[in-house]
């Protein structure tokens, strides 16, 4: 197996088809719906609020909410009347059951649920699957966050309408300290071997880096990628502005660390200060535009064509050229 990560890896360039970058659609579809980009923000406290999930709604994008001091249903109920989807994360301990609850005794379905815990590979994760698919099942649900091709094929089995690859890659993560487990330092190649046996869409969560990685998610199997650091840190950003030798930063911090927590028990996230970026609304443009053109490089125009190209792997073992057969 080829171990290796987004800083080590190139795609190969084939001949360009289009006259202009624009013409390719970096657009992408996810459960009956397209959306402009193949990215999702990460769905913490730092990165997300309300106010940022109803214009991504209301702009063509996918977002994902978080589930910290969120009345879900309240929520669900705000963006149907606003005309917008709803995408809602959820655990998988009593509070997430009666959430379920109340969804289904208000006939309120959200058109997106994400079953977010850090080890999702798990028999709790499994009976909230079930739990869904029996009391709401128009919703689509996302299961994770996995890493190994026996969880993909588990959850999918279970009942998972997409799943969520990435155990402790992102920048404020801190789980392959403190546990040894993780696809910290080879997602990319992570995301390969579990795309094998997928069968349905995969969310590539954690690890990038740069708007290229994107590209790189795709054509390794990743149809949407969940993006944390790069898309915290801007003016709407919600979290705390702070003001460092006379330079703007937001606050960013992993939902398993102590400041999300409000403990330090079984911490597995830090918080760590994002340069302010300006608005968010431009930087989504700007990948897109990056999307386009990594389109176009791949000698395609839509989305899916990079999956086509050939790569390189720099350095180590598995060094050189690596072609389609």
């Amino acid at each position: 197996m080829e171990i290796f990560d987004y800083d080590n890896v190139l795609l190969l360039p084939r001949k360009c088809r289009v006259e202009s970058r624009s013409e390719c659609d970096a657009g992408v579809e996810l459960g009956g719906r397209k959306f402009r980009i193949p990215v999702v923000p990460a769905n913490m406290k730092t990165v997300v609020d309300v106010p940022i999930c109803t214009w991504m709604a209301q702009n063509g994008y996918f977002y994902v909410m978080h589930r910290f001091d969120l009345d879900n249903v309240q929520f669900v109920k705000d963006m149907h009347a606003q005309g917008a989807y709803a995408s809602i994360s959820l655990g998988v301990k009593k509070p997430d059951y009666d959430t379920v609850d109340r969804l289904a005794a208000a006939g309120l379905v959200p058109e997106y649920i994400t079953i977010d815990i850090a080890h999702g590979h798990a028999d709790s994760v499994k009976n909230m699957i079930a739990y869904l698919k029996d009391k709401l099942p128009a919703a689509f649900v996302i299961a994770g966050n996995v890493g190994t091709p026996e969880a993909i094929i588990d959850l999918e089995n279970w009942g998972a309408d997409a799943t969520k690859v990435g155990i402790g890659p992102g920048k404020v993560c801190i789980t392959k300290m403190k546990t040894g487990f993780g696809t910290g330092g080879w997602q990319l190649s992570a995301l390969k071997w579990c795309a094998r046996v997928a069968t349905k869409p995969i969310i590539a969560d954690g690890g990038i880096r740069e708007h290229g990685d994107i590209a790189k998610s795709v054509r390794f199997g990743a149809t949407m990628v969940m993006i944390g650091s790069m898309l915290a840190g801007h003016e709407e950003s919600p979290g705390a502005t702070v003001k460092v030798d006379g330079k703007l930063f937001k606050e960013y911090y992993g939902s398993a660390s102590d400041f999300n927590k409000g403990e330090y028990k079984h911490v597995e996230g830090k918080r760590i200060l994002e340069p302010v970026k300006g608005k968010l609304a431009d930087t989504l443009r700007e990948m897109e535009e990056d999307v386009q053109s990594s389109i176009s490089y791949a000698g395609g125009k839509k989305l899916m064509d990079i999956r086509k190209v050939n790569y390189v792997i720099l350095g180590g073992d598995n060094a050189g050229e690596h072609l389609l057969m």
